[in-house]
C-alpha cells in the first residue's frame, strides 16, 4: 500500500478493489451533522441567555464566566481519552455514549435549581459534545478519498453552525417568549433524538476496510500509539495555529461579544443577536469558501496562516480603539466569523500527518 499526496499532506492509499461508497458515506456524514447542531447550540447559548440566567439565578458575571469556561473544559477534558475511544471502538459507539452524557448534562442544565447544578450541566455537555467534530472527520477519512476530506469536513461544520445561528437571534426571541428553559429542554430532545440516529445509522467504515478487521490494541500499546502522535514534529505548529484561530474567535463570538455589544454599545437583546446571528453566517460563508481551496491551491499551510494572520489584526482592531463608532466592532466581529472558516485547513492538515490506526488519537489532539 503506497501513499497519495493532496494539499502538502501524505495519506496511505486505499486499496483498489475497494470503492468508496459515496451514498452510503454521504447518509452518514449528514447523521454525523445533524446531531453536530446540538454542540454548537450548547456551546454558543450563554452568550445569548446568559444575562437571563444571571437574573434567573442571581449569579454574577464571574459565575456566568465559569459557565462559559465549564463547556470548553469538558469539552477538553474528553478529548485525549475519546481519542483512544475512537481508535478502540469506532465512531459509532463512542459518538452514542457520549451523546448520551451531553443529554444528561443538558437536562441538569435545563432543570438547575442553582449554580453548582448548572455548572456541572455546562462540564457535562462540553464533554458529551466534544467527540462529534471529531467522530465526524474520523468518518470521512475513512468512508471517502482524502481530496473530499476538507470540504466534507466544511459541509459538517457549516450545518452545525445551524446550532450557532439558533443561539443567537431564535434564541433571543424564543427566551423572551416562553423563557430559556423550555428552549433548552427542546433542545435536549434533539440531542436524544439525534443520539438515537447516530447508533442506528452511523458505521465505522465500509465493508473491506481494514479498521473492521483489527485487533483490539492492548492498553500498552494503545499509550505508545498516544506518544508517537505526541512526538510528530508537524504536531507543534498544527496546534498553535488552531489555539490563535479557533480559540480567539470563540472567544468573542461565545462569551465576550454578547455582553460587549449589550453593555458596552448600548445594543438590545435583539440587536446584538443579530450581530453574532450574521457573524455565525460569515462563518458558514468562509467555511463553504475555504473548504476547496486546498484542492485548488495546492497549499494548506498558507490559507491558514493567512486566515491566522487577518484574525490577530482584527483582534488588534478592537484593542487598539477604546471608544469605536458601533460600526467598527460589529464589523470587526463579523469579518472574524468569516476568516475563522481558514481553521478548517489546520485541521484538515492535522489529519494528513497520522495514519488510520492513529487517527482518533491524532485527530483529538
Amino acid at each position: 500500500m503506497g501513499t497519495i499526496t493532496a494539499g502538502n499532506a501524505r495519506y496511505p492509499m486505499q486499496p483498489a478493489e475497494r470503492p468508496f461508497p459515496y451514498r452510503r458515506g454521504l447518509i452518514i456524514v449528514a447523521t454525523m451533522a445533524t446531531a453536530y447542531v446540538a454542540s454548537h447550540f450548547f456551546r454558543a447559548s450563554n452568550v445569548t441567555i446568559g444575562l437571563d440566567v444571571m437574573r434567573d439565578l442571581s449569579i454574577g458575571p464571574e459565575a456566568l464566566g465559569a459557565l462559559t469556561g465549564a463547556f470548553f473544559f469538558g469539552f477538553a477534558a474528553m478529548q485525549i481519552p475519546c481519542g483512544f475511544f475512537f481508535d478502540r471502538f469506532g465512531p459509532r459507539y463512542t459518538v452514542t455514549g457520549m451523546l448520551i452524557v451531553a443529554s444528561l448534562g443538558g437536562a441538569l442544565f435545563t432543570l438547575a435549581p442553582g449554580w453548582a447544578v448548572l455548572l456541572t450541566g455546562r462540564m457535562l455537555m462540553g464533554a458529551g459534545c466534544g467527540v462529534m467534530l471529531i467522530g465526524s472527520m474520523v468518518v470521512i477519512s475513512r468512508w471517502f478519498p482524502p481530496d473530499r476530506f476538507s470540504t466534507l469536513t466544511a459541509i459538517v461544520l457549516s450545518i452545525g453552525l445551524l446550532g450557532n445561528l439558533a443561539a443567537t437571534t431564535p434564541l433571543a426571541w424564543a427566551a423572551q417568549a416562553v423563557g430559556w428553559r423550555p428552549v433548552f429542554g427542546a433542545v435536549v430532545l434533539f440531542t436524544a433524538l439525534a443520539t438515537v440516529a447516530i447508533f442506528l445509522v452511523v458505521r465505522d467504515a465500509p465493508a473491506g476496510h481494514p479498521f473492521l478487521s483489527r485487533k483490539a490494541e492492548p492498553a500498552g500499546e494503545m499509550f505508545r500509539g498516544l506518544i508517537e502522535v505526541l512526538r510528530n514534529p508537524l504536531l507543534k505548529p498544527i496546534l498553535a495555529l488552531n489555539f490563535c484561530n479557533y480559540a480567539c474567535t470563540f472567544t468573542v463570538q461565545g462569551l465576550w461579544g454578547g455582553p460587549f455589544l449589550r453593555e458596552v454599545l448600548g445594543l438590545s437583546p435583539f440587536a446584538a443577536g443579530n450581530v453574532l446571528f450574521f457573524a455565525v453566517i460569515a462563518y458558514q460563508c468562509g467555511m463553504l469558501a475555504f473548504g476547496p481551496l486546498d484542492r485548488r491551491l495546492d497549499t494548506r499551510k498558507g490559507i491558514a496562516i493567512g486566515g491566522t494572520l487577518v484574525i490577530t489584526v482584527l483582534l488588534a482592531i478592537l484593542a487598539l480603539f477604546s471608544h469605536p463608532p458601533a460600526w467598527l466592532p460589529i464589523s470587526v466581529i463579523i469579518a472574524m466569523g468569516f476568516f475563522s472558516a481558514s481553521s478548517t485547513m489546520v485541521m484538515t492538515h492535522g489529519r494528513g500527518i497520522f495514519p488510520d490506526r492513529l487517527i482518533g488519537r491524532g485527530i483529538s489532539q
